[in-house]
């Protein structure tokens, strides 16, 4: 799995930090971050949808 680095602010650091470990909803801040992006992906994949610019192109499972 490639890895990238990102700068986030402290405040938003905190925040995703508060649901990340045996309490939270997250095992890990990459779990969140992964997550956050697929649903991320998954509105903008509806938007698109609804104004008629998603191409069905057969990938949408890779």
């Amino acid at each position: 799995m490639p890895k990238i680095s990102v700068e986030i602010p402290g405040e938003l650091l905190a925040d995703l930090d508060e649901h990340v470990g045996e309490d939270g909803k997250f095992v890990n801040r990459s779990d969140a971050v992964r997550a956050s992006i697929r649903k991320t992906l998954d509105t903008l994949d509806e938007i698109d949808a609804r104004h008629g610019r998603l191409e069905d192109d057969g990938d949408a499972d890779e």
